[in-house]
């Protein structure tokens, strides 16, 4: 039975460095170890002064602890009853409903328009739905697209897709604190990531200063990807097959395409005597 116990204990240790590893939980844990390494210094050293401040400080260091890591709590927990839970696909939608927030994507990048898109999985997304305007609206191409206008009233903030369902918009989402982030990265892209730090949930975000199409899962965020590398990691992270479709024509101005037929149409040949 002790060996029983030291793998359990080892496994859970493991665990929890896995999940704390590049957060800023992990650098307090230094911090942690520190005042740990001090505490027997003094004991053993016989510092009575501190001794006394540590050994009074515990006790409340232990609340404070439960408040800093509390994101990391909630994760483990979240983690370890999406692991008992095996009605996994039970109410996603079908894949045909992932295609509309392709071909959106698409015409976001094409457009250079800020968009936050979160589709919820088996953790729900409830707290951060109700921080937004509740739609509940069926989930479409053209809603997408009207939702994100620059001048719509809720282009702010991120959608969240319930099923196959818009349940609101204009939600706000925690940022993610991780040091480890590329500094390049926006409000937009980091609330992206922070709602898959906190939750199980898939985020697409489109930059407004780029155009391009990110993708957020499980705190790690794949940036610069095509439209159809988002159509395969959609089918692959929703379990969902997601028919390929055609893609929209961008819409071009009258003066851009005479200009590029100008320049497609063959030049004639110079006369001779111009030579």
């Amino acid at each position: 039975m002790s060996i029983l116990d030291i793998v359990i204990v080892a496994l859970l240790i493991y665990e929890f460095l896995v999940l704390i590893k590049g957060t800023r939980a992990f650098q307090m844990l230094v911090g942690v170890g520190v005042l740990i390494i001090a505490f027997y210094l003094a004991r053993f050293g016989e510092l009575r002064t501190l001794n006394w401040l540590i050994s009074t400080s515990l006790p409340y260091a232990i609340f404070a602890l439960i408040v800093v890591f509390q994101a990391e709590i909630r994760q483990a927990l979240a983690k370890v009853g999406r692991k008992l839970t095996f009605a996994r696909a039970g109410g996603r939608a079908s894949g045909s409903s992932y295609e509309d927030i392709v071909l959106a994507a698409n015409l976001f990048a094409q457009n250079q328009t800020g968009a936050l898109v979160v589709i919820e999985r088996d953790i729900g997304l409830r707290t951060y739905i109700e921080s937004g305007v509740p739609l509940e609206a069926r989930l479409s191409y053209d809603l997408l697209a009207t939702l994100f206008r620059p001048s719509a009233p809720l282009h702010d903030g991120a959608v969240i897709i319930q099923k196959d369902r818009v349940a609101a918009a204009a939600c706000f989402l925690p940022l993610s604190m991780n040091p480890v982030l590329s500094t390049q990265l926006g409000t937009r892209h980091r609330a992206g990531i922070g709602i898959t730090e906190e939750t199980d949930a898939v985020a697409v975000i489109v930059s407004e200063e780029t155009g391009s199409v990110s993708l957020a899962v499980s705190g790690q965020i794949e940036r610069d990807i095509t439209v159809e590398y988002l159509r395969e990691r959609l089918s692959e992270l929703l379990q969902a097959y997601v028919p390929a479709a055609t893609l929209p024509t961008p819409i071009v101005s009258a003066s851009e395409l005479e200009a590029a037929n100008g320049a497609a149409r063959p030049h004639p040949a110079h006369p001779e005597g111009e030579r």
